[in-house]
């Protein structure tokens, strides 16, 4: 039972440190998505570099080529995320990137032939229904926005394929430095093209700070999983779109719709239930 408290209670760091990442962006988003990506990668590079120095492990990794496509797959899915931020309201865009695994599903019987159950198939209806409402009532209504966010969702579900091909053949920290140092490069690249100078001290501070909250998410997110069971810690990851949808309101001002709100409570409740459903069935 303490175990699972301490997963709890690391999942809702993650999903809290994501949120104010989340908002952070949004905060930045005059600035273009490729220098975003730079400033959300170099930062996280930087304490992945001295993880792997500090315990000797090896930075080549073992499964290379799928550590460079899942590197490659992660910042495309990074930048129209970001980009998706420009166009509509925060909340909906993570909302939206959470889709991710109906994508995912389809994905896995085409690749992995992997069976989905019948009950599994009516999650996943449940969630798309809560996609087209958050697509046909948010306040923002931006069809490219939208477009750029379950774009995001897309790629993101490639990078489960990717990551379920590595396993345990790499250390997790290997597959997140692989993708930190490739998003580093590409959005270095990008950045040369459309730099915008930060205003003052507190931009600065901003974009580095990308970097601390993206890090420390992703580790809280591993202990979690590392104290419990997936079933049991996966739903409550998805307490990052309830936070970032609080901040959205109450610091961006931005306006939900009752049906917009549905269709977030839709996409949430399914995806969960599918999760624990899966995995009690696996």
């Amino acid at each position: 039972m303490k175990n699972l408290s301490e997963a709890i209670r690391f999942m809702l760091l993650s999903t809290l440190a994501f949120a104010l990442m989340n908002a952070i962006i949004k905060e930045l988003n005059h600035y273009s998505p490729f220098q975003l990506v730079f400033f959300r990668s170099i930062g996280s590079l930087f304490f992945t570099t001295i993880f792997l120095k500090y315990n000797k492990i090896s930075f080549r990794g073992n499964k290379m080529p799928l550590l460079i496509y899942r590197g490659l797959v992660g910042v495309t899915s990074m930048i129209l995320f970001f980009a998706s931020v420009q166009f509509i309201s925060v909340g909906s865009a993570v909302t939206l990137r959470y889709v991710a695994p109906l994508f995912a599903a389809i994905l896995a019987v085409i690749f992995l032939k992997e069976k989905i159950l019948p009950l599994q198939w009516f999650f996943f209806i449940i969630a798309f229904i809560g996609v087209v409402l958050i697509k046909d009532f948010d306040s923002t209504s931006s069809k490219v926005g939208v477009a750029f966010a379950i774009g995001a969702a897309f790629f993101s579900s490639i990078v489960y394929i990717l990551i379920s091909k590595i396993g345990h053949q790499d250390h997790p920290v290997i597959v997140v430095h692989y993708f930190m140092g490739i998003a580093t490069i590409v959005g270095g690249i990008g950045t040369l093209f459309y730099w915008i100078k930060p205003v003052d001290l507190v931009d600065w501070m901003l974009l580095f700070s990308l970097g601390i909250f993206g890090y420390f998410g992703q580790l809280f997110m591993t202990k979690a999983f590392q104290f419990g069971q997936a079933y049991m810690i996966a739903p409550f990851k998805y307490v990052e779109v309830v936070f970032t949808l609080s901040l959205g309101i109450f610091y961006f001002q931005e306006v939900y719709t009752f049906w917009n709100l549905l269709g977030t409570a839709l996409v949430i409740v399914s995806l969960s239930l599918n999760v624990i459903y899966k995995s009690r069935k696996g």
